[in-house]
């Protein structure tokens, strides 16, 4: 995602950790069935220990928190040291640095507990936005240089950030004043079901867990429904990605988040046998060699128009999907202040991106073919809908 670009690219290093005896006592695991980046266990003794195993990419540190109920931290006593955070449950009030947080906290009912953000302008969530208008969440500046001062005003009880690297003077500050930083790693996740678990995440600082695991389990049969159906259909159209930017062209790796969605959507990624979970950088002129073709185009990065992409480069028009106008993007799905939506709600909505993608790979597909196909969704053949994310440019 884009807001990834706001982050600080400085190294850091991080302690190595005792194991604590309470993590060898008996425990129950939560289920975590898709991600992979954190794992999630409840205490005999009633705490609850998450650990953070891919904070960033190729990390080798990873992060341990406890979480105490209210009721039992007279009776509890940790060592600081051996864990990286222990923060008494449920938390109060939160600062969360990411747009993607936003839609975990609204969906399990504690958006009130928000006080804090860096650049609140990026924020989509209608919600969130009231908040914001009534000074109820406070502008922090931005990631980048996250205004530590505002932070330590607001005193709250726990920071939910990410980074590239572990490196962060801001969070540094924050955690001298005995402010504990919660490192998250949504973003790492490859797999779109992965990045929506992350709910089972914020859950314990709540007392959410059972909220969390009835939405989850909602959001994975709406996704598995979709992905089925888009399974049982005989065409898959071919789809490019990406855009130039300073002549090089950036698009999904094979094995990225957004290449498994369209192959969820039983289209064909020209991209596919490629094994780079992250993105690629190619030349122009390779990219129209595979793709010159392709009958969609479908995340040509920011552009929001088929003007303003010719405009940026004449190399565009020699592509099949934008003379046919066959092209689909984000951009053009914005929140109220220039927020784009795709990348505060699609890790949490995963099936609302699979069944826009289905309905441009196939329904459009058919649609343009003059022949008809049942849409499940709306329950009557070749209804005209204009995707919930993804809109033409």
């Amino acid at each position: 995602l884009l807001f990834l670009s706001f982050l600080l690219f400085l190294c850091g290093c991080k302690e190595q950790k005792k194991e604590s005896s309470l993590l060898k006592t008996p425990s129950n695991s939560s289920s975590i069935t898709y991600a992979k980046g954190f794992t999630i266990e409840k205490k005999t003794s009633g705490i609850t220990i998450i650990k953070v195993l891919a904070p960033w990419p190729n990390a080798e540190a990873t992060y341990t928190y406890a979480l105490i109920p209210k009721e039992k931290q007279a009776l509890i006593t940790l060592n600081i040291d051996e864990f990286d955070a222990i923060i008494t449950v449920p938390v109060e009030n939160v600062v969360v640095t990411s747009t993607t947080h936003i839609p975990a906290l609204e969906e399990l009912g504690v958006l009130d507990k928000l006080i804090g953000f860096p650049e609140t302008k990026f924020i989509s969530s209608k919600a969130a936005r009231a908040r914001i208008e009534n000074g109820q969440i406070k502008e922090l500046g931005v990631n980048e240089s996250l205004n530590t001062e505002a932070v330590l005003a607001l005193q709250p009880k726990m920071v939910i950030g990410f980074t590239i690297n572990g490196g962060n003077s801001a969070y540094e500050t924050i955690q001298r004043s005995n402010i504990p930083v919660i490192y998250n790693g949504d973003w790492v996740e490859e797999t779109p079901l992965g990045k929506a678990e992350w709910i089972k995440f914020f859950a314990p600082f709540f007392d959410k867990v059972e909220e969390a695991n009835t939405f989850f389990e909602n959001i994975k049969e709406s996704y598995l429904n979709a992905k089925e159906l888009a399974a049982t259909i005989k065409v898959k159209p071919t789809v490019l990605s990406g855009a130039l930017y300073k002549d090089v062209w950036y698009l999904p790796g094979g094995k990225s988040w957004a290449a498994n969605f369209l192959k969820d959507a039983n289209a064909e990624y020209l991209w596919n046998d490629n094994h780079e979970n992250g993105s690629l950088s190619l030349s122009w002129e390779s990219v129209l060699n595979v793709a010159k073709n392709a009958e969609y185009w479908i995340g040509p990065a920011q552009f929001n128009s088929y003007q303003e992409m010719e405009l940026s480069s004449k190399h565009y028009l020699q592509f099949d999907a934008y003379k046919k106008r066959k092209i689909f993007t984000t951009a053009n799905t914005m929140g109220d202040t220039g927020g784009t939506l795709y990348y505060e709600l699609a890790p949490q909505r995963p099936d609302l991106v699979l069944k826009d993608l289905i309905h441009i790979c196939i329904l459009v597909y058919y649609q343009t073919m003059n022949r008809s196909f049942l849409n499940p969704y709306f329950n009557c053949p070749n209804t005209p809908h204009t995707p919930f994310i993804f809109c033409c440019c």
